[in-house]
């Protein structure tokens, strides 16, 4: 069975209605990218929260949408603008999408990734590269963490070099799980992940038992009745920088006497306001940064 693409391009700030009404008029499925990407207009953000939509975001949106071979796709397109109340119906391109082995086809877009000195994220399907090494075996899924990004990659190799035997480390943001269990597989004990997306807390128990391991994991609403007065030696968020710049009490609070953080999610250029914003409560600094992103890192000395 075939499918047909259609990609358009629309405004910024329509892009969640766009790609709502494209899917009521009978899309399969929508993928949004940025319309300058891979040219040097292209930015790094879509919709980060606390952040000035004017600052980093993308200015046009690309927007795929997958259809069945019978449909019409001028008409799903008029319908959707009419949704959008639109005055005109977007130019568009069509393209057939021939009928693949799709998990075989996802799968081989994902290799075991190396980080640091020993640690091997690994999906199920591979065999695992080095035995002697510290292997996370993760899939692909809903949930922010595979170890590709940047970000990921950063405080992972920060945990490699800093995690000491019993170590409690809180990690806000958890998506997958990766830097939880990761710390666990390096010493880390008592771990506790936070996370916005209620996905991302399924996600990471099914991650943490695939890996032999467990750790709590609480929505941001449940986290300050969890021992509310527990505080740990490592708190790691990999989020975003506006989030982070809003979490400056949340985050330094949780941090035992002689305790660290570390933040990364933050672009080169976002790292001075994010280090300003947490100047009141730590002395933060650019640990390492890799390909654009920056991880930063401090240890909290209290009185």
């Amino acid at each position: 069975m075939n499918w047909n693409e259609v990609v358009v391009e629309v405004a910024f700030d329509i892009t969640n209605a766009f790609s709502d009404a494209l899917m009521n008029a009978g899309a399969l499925s929508i993928t949004v990218e940025d319309a300058d990407l891979g040219t040097p207009a292209e930015q790094p953000l879509f919709d980060e929260p606390g952040a000035d939509s004017n600052e980093y975001a993308w200015k046009r949106s690309r927007v795929i949408a997958l259809l069945p071979a019978d449909a019409n796709a001028g008409a799903v397109l008029k319908k959707a603008a009419e949704e959008c109340k639109l005055t005109e119906v977007p130019e568009f391109i069509l393209r057939e999408v021939p009928d693949e082995d799709w998990v075989r086809v996802t799968q081989s877009q994902f290799d075991p990734i190396h980080i640091g000195e020993k640690i091997w994220i690994v999906p199920s399907w591979h065999e695992i590269p080095d035995q002697s090494g510290i292997v996370l075996e993760l899939d692909p899924g809903l949930a922010f963490g595979t170890g590709s990004h940047p970000t990921t990659r950063l405080c992972l190799e920060w945990l490699e070099k800093n995690v000491k035997k019993e170590q409690t480390l809180l990690d806000y943001g958890c998506g997958s799980g990766i830097l939880a269990i990761a710390a666990i597989k390096l010493g880390a004990s008592n771990v506790t992940g936070v996370d916005i997306d209620p996905q991302s807390i399924i996600t990471s128990n099914e991650n943490a038992e695939r890996n032999h391991c467990s750790f709590s994991c609480h929505l941001p609403d449940e986290f300050p009745s969890f021992e509310p007065d527990r505080q740990y030696d490592i708190v790691v968020a990999n989020i975003l920088a506006g989030p982070l710049k809003t979490l400056t009490k949340t985050l330094t609070e949780r941090i035992r006497k002689n305790g660290s953080l570390v933040l990364s999610g933050i672009l080169e250029e976002q790292a001075n306001d994010v280090i300003e914003a947490y100047a009141p409560y730590i002395n933060l600094t650019v640990w390492k940064s890799h390909e654009g992103w920056v991880a930063l890192s401090g240890q909290l000395n209290r009185l």
